[in-house]
């Protein structure tokens, strides 16, 4: 039936997509990005914003087949993982109609989904393999802090990594695809089932962003992603004595080293941790590893050299998530992988701040002309 979760949710999302695009002209005004000169704002022309209502609805409509397929005990535990994630949702939806920074509001929805995954399905952090996290975590109220602490991160870092036509869609999807095979090799049908539905969802929603960048994911989808995969990756640590607590940090890594390192960054540059900025590895990467269109102003050549940067993400993203799901069960390989990520990750961006990037990782546009000659 997994098959059936991933073309339904994949036909769901890919429609309302197509409706949204079709008929922006009439919710312009309300979920139009219109901002085109921002610090992290790297589109050519307006575009929809509302992508994580493809997502959300997606989702809505798998519970019914969840139900009828594989019974009302793990359907009705993937209707309140779903339930859990709306307020993320609604948070993120209000800003991307609104377009403007609602910080406090965001954060306490935000707060309300983790406190709803742990009182609706009782999904907490018990154990990390860090001696210090495990005593804390032995008492309840302390996990539940561990917990909130960690899902807000990680929503917060795909909202961070949102930045290109097709990065944290396709990342998240990677991501999932690794949760879907851990839990298939552990039986943990509910993981399996709610990862593969996800995966559907946002393959529905990247065929319209990637690359042609007609629709983006907005804070809402975002956030629920980020949302979906922090719970998930949770959920098959706890419910699974097996599975190494390692793999959920490793098979994240790229969005949690992404978002420490925007955060030490500009503490040493004495700036405020939220402000946006233009120096995230990605942004780096737009700007000076994809120096065919720089300058251009053609929207083709600006949407097209988005898009292209995307790429470049998935296979660094991979360099965690596919070590993570060969070594979900070693811990030890599991940590080494997470050192030689980090230095790795290190190393590139201070290759490309100091103009020493790689010439194989450089992408070079080809006129016609000189092809021909």
């Amino acid at each position: 039936m997994n098959i059936l979760y991933f073309l339904s949710a994949f036909f769901v999302s890919f429609v309302v997509c197509l409706f949204l695009v079709r008929f922006r002209h009439a919710h312009a005004h309300l979920t139009a990005d219109n901002d085109l000169d921002g610090a992290q704002k790297f589109h050519a022309f307006a575009v929809p914003r509302v992508g994580g209502l493809a997502l959300l609805l997606a989702l809505l409509l798998d519970i019914p087949l969840v139900y009828l397929f594989d019974g009302a005990s793990l359907g009705g535990a993937f209707a309140l993982l779903l339930a859990s994630a709306f307020p993320a949702f609604a948070g993120g939806m209000a800003e991307d109609i609104l377009k403007i920074g609602l910080i406090k509001t965001r954060l306490f929805a935000m707060v309300v989904s983790c406190l709803l995954l742990i009182a609706l399905l009782g999904w907490l952090i018990i154990r990390t393999d860090m001696a210090i996290v495990d005593w804390l975590v032995q008492y309840h109220w302390l996990a539940v802090i561990v917990t909130v602490a960690a899902i807000l991160g990680i929503i917060n870092a795909f909202n961070l990594i949102d930045g290109y036509n097709g990065l944290s869609s396709a990342v998240g999807m990677i991501m999932l695809a690794s949760l879907s095979y851990v839990a298939f090799k552990v039986g943990d049908r509910l993981v399996m089932v709610a990862a593969v539905s996800m995966i559907g969802a946002c393959l529905g929603f990247t065929l319209w962003n990637w690359p042609r960048g007609l629709i983006f994911l907005g804070d809402g989808g975002a956030y629920t992603l980020g949302f979906w995969l922090a719970a998930l990756a949770i959920a098959i640590v706890m419910r699974n004595p097996s599975v190494s607590p390692w793999y959920s940090s490793v098979l994240l890594l790229y969005p949690i080293v992404e978002t420490i390192f925007t955060i030490q960054r500009r503490l040493d540059r004495k700036a405020h941790p939220g402000m946006p900025d233009a120096a995230h590895l990605h942004q780096l990467i737009y700007k000076r590893m994809m120096r065919w269109a720089v300058g251009s102003s053609c929207p083709e050549e600006r949407t097209m050299r988005n898009s292209m940067t995307s790429p470049y993400l998935w296979f660094f993203a991979s360099l965690s998530v596919v070590p993570a799901t060969l070594l979900w069960h070693s811990t030890l390989g599991l940590q080494i992988t997470a050192i030689c990520f980090v230095i790795g990750y290190l190393w590139l961006y201070r290759c490309i701040t100091r103009f020493k990037t790689p010439k194989w990782l450089v992408y070079r546009k080809t006129s016609r002309k000189s092809r021909e000659v």
